[in-house]
């Protein structure tokens, strides 16, 4: 069966049922039908003097086209735990209609490895994502209102982007203001995909619906003709974000197919943003669980790196042990063989792409600092030898591994992995890449050097000038969010085994002062994707049962 058959062939529980076994009641809920609901964040204050779960971060190698499974693993070791009897709920991102109807596919697992209902979670959900669409939108709205109206403000330079939640590289730059009304006055403007707004990242970090508000009001905007940075709050536009996103800011929860619980609240993609679910899903998560698994976007040089020195930092979270995803087949593709040719037996391809696994262990275990073991998400063409190969390998490197068949055997193919992470996660342990008192380029040149292994850092001479600015501004001891290609320690997508001396090129740099960190755009990385040639749009459809068919 595929993914789709499997997740129908399972009959759902109530969510309101569900959550109750985790310590959730329905006055604490607001439901969205019978299998999804909200948790009002109100609980937090009955939750106060509970003790906290451990927090099990999953991350995974650069992925590839064949992907690695990795919201799979994470799915199949929460469940494998509560079939050793502890108490597991998940805390993933939200997926963005971007990848569903492009070519990544939808963000809820598969097999008997997956969150439900499936579909919905795909596609609207509870609507979060648009009201982040609207929220954003509705502040473009109110600036150009402003410009038309007299300018009071005296914008020199706008510099907030209009969004939507698809893949639409057209609108990457656009012109606005060209209907010759009086007072319009054309410009140049944009839109990013939603999911890499301001506002989502505000979501993600803000501790309660006061912080949120606070940092919707400190979004730079524009600047004026004296340089200085016009906010949100000078439009007084803060109060009706707030009041379009006051729902949206309590967490999702849906289950897996084991009927246990899953948060699913935020969705900044890692490569162009932050890349982790929300800080209030996830503290809401270890005040109910004894373990709470959580996941990093992409591999463990952008997702994994952003988690510790982003939300890490900003909400004093520490996890108790890391978890590093993996195929046979990915590492062979690292290692220098074609996608068709990695169901086949390569031992030297194998031996070459474990570089790359090796490089994000080090970084887990040594510049992280938090205890990890490799999760080998098992496929039916991995070879007896190749599996014995690998095991050899990280044995003599001292690194744990474990077998993972969570997508054909759900929480029994999880076994072994749950048990080896309950292991090493007695001590919460983890170490910044850099020191938040560093300036801006020395905390890039520490992670492009540490984390990427470059051999250092070039910036475009509009790099240059907007880094100095932003000094001096006194925005210096913001982190960076290093925007970058996911399928390469370096910026460039095509270099798949960085086996040769590079440095990181930065072509641009933006403030965020509502997120607090400072975006770093790095090669050919767009925040606005585009389509693939054959979109995974083309295949969606609704049956003759009404049923949606095709989304992967």
């Amino acid at each position: 069966m595929n993914d789709i058959e499997i997740a129908k062939s399972i009959q759902l529980e109530k969510i309101a049922d569900v959550a109750q076994k985790f310590g959730v009641t329905e006055e604490d809920l607001i439901p969205y039908g019978k299998y999804k609901a909200k948790v009002n964040n109100k609980i937090m204050e009955k939750l106060e003097n509970r003790k906290q779960g451990k927090l099990i971060l999953v991350t995974s190698i650069n992925p590839t086209p064949l992907g690695e499974g990795k919201t799979t693993i994470s799915i199949g070791l929460s469940d494998g735990l509560n079939r050793l009897g502890k108490k597991s709920i998940l805390a993933l991102r939200e997926p963005s209609l971007g990848p569903v109807f492009g070519m990544k596919g939808g963000a809820t697992g598969g097999g008997y490895a997956q969150v439900a209902p499936m579909d919905e979670i795909n596609l609207h959900f509870t609507g979060d994502i648009h009201s982040i669409t609207a929220a954003n939108n509705l502040i473009s709205a109110m600036i150009d209102n402003h410009l038309y109206f007299g300018n009071k403000l005296k914008f020199k330079k706008v510099i907030w982007k209009r969004c939507m939640d698809l893949n639409d590289r057209v609108l990457r730059e656009i012109e606005v203001g060209l209907s010759q009304e009086k007072n319009m006055v054309a410009r140049k403007d944009g839109f990013d995909i939603t999911v890499a707004s301001e506002i989502m990242a505000v979501m993600c970090l803000a501790t309660d619906l006061k912080d949120f508000e606070r940092r919707i009001g400190n979004i730079t905007i524009g600047f004026n003709e004296e340089d200085q940075p016009i906010k949100v709050s000078d439009l007084k536009a803060q109060g009706a974000v707030t009041a379009l996103m006051k729902e949206a800011l309590n967490p999702n929860i849906v289950q897996t197919l084991e009927h246990n619980l899953a948060f699913i609240h935020g969705g900044p993609f890692a490569n162009i943003a932050h890349g982790c679910n929300s800080i209030m899903a996830t503290k809401m998560a270890l005040k109910l669980g004894d373990y709470v698994v959580t996941e990093a976007g992409f591999g463990a040089d952008l997702g994994a790196e952003k988690f510790v020195d982003i939300k890490c930092r900003k909400s004093g979270l520490k996890p108790s042990a890391s978890v590093c995803v993996a195929t046979l087949k990915a590492l062979k593709y690292h290692g220098g063989l074609d996608v068709k040719e990695c169901t086949s037996e390569n031992l030297e391809a194998l031996e070459n792409g474990i570089e790359n696994l090796l490089k994000h262990v080090d970084n887990i275990k040594n510049q992280y600092g938090i205890n990890v073991v490799v999760a080998i998400n098992r496929f039916a063409s991995d070879t007896d030898k190749e599996i014995e190969y690998l095991s050899n390998r990280l044995q003599k490197e001292g690194i744990e591994l474990s077998l993972a068949e969570v997508w054909g055997k759900g929480s029994e193919g999880a076994i072994d992995l749950a048990q080896k992470v309950m292991k090493i996660a007695e001590t919460e342990t983890i170490r910044f890449v850099y020191d938040i008192q560093d300036d801006l380029k020395t905390k890039i040149e520490k992670i492009a050097t540490k984390i990427y292994g470059a051999e250092g850092v070039e910036y475009s001479e509009e790099a240059n000038q907007e880094l100095e600015n932003i000094e001096k501004l006194g925005y210096q001891n913001y982190p960076v969010c290093i925007a970058k290609t996911q399928y390469s320690f370096s910026d460039d997508a095509k270099n798949l085994q960085c086996n040769t001396p590079f440095k990181i090129h930065v072509s641009e740099v933006i403030l965020k002062t509502g997120a607090e960190f400072v975006v770093i755009k790095t090669g050919k990385i767009f925040t606005m994707p585009g389509l693939p040639r054959i979109p995974a749009a083309e295949n969606i459809y609704v049956d003759e049962q009404g049923e949606i068919v095709g989304i992967f």
